[in-house]
């Protein structure tokens, strides 16, 4: 689905490289700390008074909705101007320089060298005796895409991103081939960035075409016919007259004819005028059906269908419609099938006669599950494939299309399934499992026979046996119970010493599950703890569990997140002098609300590519695609909601804030730059604890570089930073 989340993964290394009611009453922020002082700055080798770059403050000040809301550093928000240029290049060289001192960083450097640069194999992509596949080689920084004429056939090079650019700025964005394997629709970004161009090209020869070229395709996705000789995709205009924030309103899905300009494209659904709303259309693998989903944020959806030989002047008919409910359709052999959240907040299944798409002819294939969450269906070798989680780990179930249980899928343990991936209407499909202590694996299953037998397993240099992995569960301020993961050394004394890193996000549906995270072995390996957690705002448990920590309840993720901490330290895991936060995008939010809000109780923040600045987010990169999810300024009461947690707003002189690393990138189209910015300009004013540093990666989007080394750097920055902020006095 072409949605754009603001989201970064866990892993900065991924294998294979991986709206509130309108009466909604302000929630306000916590009351200051009395009780206990803020630990003092720990020693390290980084200045302890930073001579941080010499920063303009503004007199810029907003009444909105009877707020009075200062914003002194507003002019930083134009990242053309020359004068935050120049910031920007002496916050950049400050930051390397502080971190180029740091006595572990080179060793950490070396470590992840080793973690990163092996050889991965993707699970293949079957297409009529043609396999794809992708293959990460250790003396590459880019995956290489190959493909070849059969499964014992040699290997072909269909896409090497590595030989697009001499700085790596150039990177492969989605692909898909036609069904008979003949062609591929792919995307180009530049600078990483997620704005793409759409190219097609010939598998065989490798000749791409230079008609069939479409700009705007930062949402597409080739739905390809079963001739190959077109696709839907949903365009978006370049035209620069448009706001940036506002171009996810001028989206339309449309009909590419190869061979054909793309000028010429025939437009199947007009822009809906709203930049909160995403297009997705999807083609039936036999051609018969379009439908289209029409996702207002992360809160509903709405789908249409109608049979393509109909032409694309015969009106949509109504599938779905319902506020506050999710559909995800597909079509097999003549039959629609829906996974929706309406009335089973866990999810379920429904068949429905296109004849008869009335919501009361609907059957219902699959109810809500007990105990577990739907996070996927569809169907492979013509039965109904689920993938669910339970209490935030896979469980996979095989299904007739009648409902009735096949089997359940035999996994490695406990550990997280991507996939199965496959065709409709062919029984072969691969799934990839993972875990904290086991690195990926991909495995060949046979849906009809149930027989499954390892495909390919990535080879990491680390002894998991010496660490433990613990699923815990403890209360929130609200009594709501929470469950985090903790993975740490198993000889692990509970004395209140161990370096510990909270990872959390808590938004947008989006499932904290156990990965395997080559980054964090250097962290464990120096006998640190290493903790993910569950918050509400994921997708968890469900639909209930995400709107518990969205808009007008958005201060519950905060809660959830200072919970896990207090029972850290109560377990004797560790304490605040070295305990550090960290998430990225939606999780550097959460970053941003934990130093401000609870100084008292981290050490460090390492905050990712963020959102700090909630009274104005909606007008810069994707933000407005984000209204449902967290509200906007423009309404008087969710502008009170906003303006209660936002980091950058709630920054007080004088106060002994937690060590700050910001990481940033130059490209990030989705969520703009400008908020690390302001917040660490307002920041360094303002702390008198550790030091506030600024990271600005070079040709780099929101989900980084694109390159090994890029990763290696960046994560022996934020590990070193943390070591040295949590070091004994």
């Amino acid at each position: 689905m072409a949605r754009w989340l603001p989201v970064l993964s866990l892993s900065l290394f991924a294998f294979g490289c991986h709206p509130a009611e309108p009466d909604a009453p302000a929630r306000p922020l916590p009351p200051p700390l009395t009780a206990s002082e803020p630990p003092k700055d720990a020693p390290s080798t980084m200045t302890p008074r930073l001579d941080y770059p010499k920063t303009r403050v503004g007199s810029d000040v907003d009444t909105l909705h009877g707020l009075t809301i200062r914003d002194p550093y507003r002019w930083l928000e134009d990242e053309k101007s020359p004068e935050v240029q120049a910031w920007m290049t002496a916050e950049d060289e400050l930051t390397r320089r502080e971190l180029g001192k740091l006595p572990e960083r080179d060793a950490i450097a070396k470590r992840l060298k080793e973690l990163y640069y092996i050889d991965v194999l993707s699970a293949p992509r079957h297409r009529k005796g043609r396999y794809f596949f992708t293959r990460r080689h250790a003396d590459k920084e880019k995956s290489v895409v190959y493909w070849k004429e059969s499964e014992t056939a040699a290997e072909k090079v269909l896409f090497d991103p590595n030989t697009w650019s001499t700085d790596g700025s150039t990177s492969l964005g989605g692909w898909e081939t036609t069904f008979d394997g003949q062609r591929v629709a792919y995307k180009v970004h530049q600078n990483n960035s997620d704005e793409a161009t759409l190219f097609v090209m010939d598998v065989a020869t490798g000749i791409k075409s230079e008609i069939d070229v479409i700009e705007g395709a930062k949402y597409a996705s080739a739905q390809w016919t079963p001739k190959g000789d077109g696709f839907f995709y949903v365009w978006l205009p370049t035209d620069p007259k448009i706001p940036v924030a506002e171009r996810p309103g001028y989206a339309e899905v449309r009909f590419h004819t190869l061979g054909k300009a793309p000028k010429d494209d025939v437009v199947w659904h007009a822009k809906t005028g709203d930049a909160s709303t995403f297009l997705d259309p999807s083609l039936s693998r036999d051609g018969r059906f379009v439908l289209l989903n029409v996702h207002h944020g992360w809160s509903q959806s709405d789908v249409y269908f109608k049979e393509v030989k109909e032409g694309v002047k015969a009106p949509w008919r109504l599938l779905a419609k319902k506020e506050g409910a999710h559909y995800y359709p597909s079509a097999f052999r003549g039959k629609l099938y829906v996974q929706t959240d309406d009335g089973a907040p866990r999810g379920r299944v429904f068949q429905v006669d296109p004849q008869k798409p009335e919501r009361e002819h609907w059957k219902e294939l699959i109810p809500e599950h007990a105990t577990a969450t739907l996070a996927s269906a569809g169907i492979i070798g013509g039965r109904l494939v689920l993938s669910y989680l339970k209490d935030a780990a896979s469980l996979v179930e095989v299904r007739e299309l009648d409902g009735a249980l096949v089997r359940t899928l035999p996994l490695p343990g406990i550990g997280t399934v991507s996939g199965p991936i496959g065709l409709d209407d062919e029984e072969l499909a691969y799934f990839a499992y993972e875990s904290f202590t086991t690195p990926l694996e991909i495995h060949a299953t046979n849906i009809r026979t149930g027989e499954s037998k390892p495909y390919s397993k990535v080879s990491v240099p680390v002894d998991a046996s010496r660490f433990v992995v613990e699923q815990q569960f403890f209360e929130s301020k609200d009594k709501t119970r929470v469950s985090m993961f903790v993975i740490r050394p198993k000889d692990l004394p509970k004395d209140g010493k161990a370096r510990t890193i909270l990872y959390g996000y808590g938004g947008f549906q989006i499932a904290q599950t156990p990965e395997f995270t080559a980054s964090m072995f250097p962290w464990l390996e120096r006998g640190g703890v290493y903790v993910v957690a569950n918050l509400r705002g994921g997708g968890e448990y469900g639909e209930a569990w995400h709107k518990a920590g969205m808009g007008e309840n958005k201060q519950n993720v905060f809660d959830d997140y200072f919970a896990a901490a207090e029972a850290l330290i109560r377990e004797g895991l560790t304490t605040p002098r070295k305990l550090v936060a960290r998430g990225g995008s939606n999780g550097g939010l959460l970053v941003g609300a934990a130093v401000t809000q609870r100084p008292d109780l981290f050490r460090a923040g390492l905050c990712g590519v963020p959102l700090l600045d909630m009274v104005r987010y909606h007008q810069f990169g994707s933000g407005r695609t984000w209204i449902s999810e967290y509200g906007s300024s423009e309404d008087p009461v969710q502008a009170k909601t906003l303006f209660a947690y936002s980091p950058y707003h709630h920054i007080a002189s004088g106060t002994r804030y937690p060590a700050l690393l910001l990481l940033s990138a130059d490209s990030d189209d989705r969520v703009d730059p400008m908020h690390a910015r302001k917040f660490a300009a307002a920041m360094q004013a303002a702390s008198t604890g550790g030091p506030v540093l600024l990271r600005i990666e070079r040709n780099a989007g929101h989900g980084g570089a694109d390159l090994v080394k890029a990763s290696v750097e960046k994560g022996a920055d934020e590990y070193a930073f943390a070591l040295a902020m949590t070091a004994d006095p």
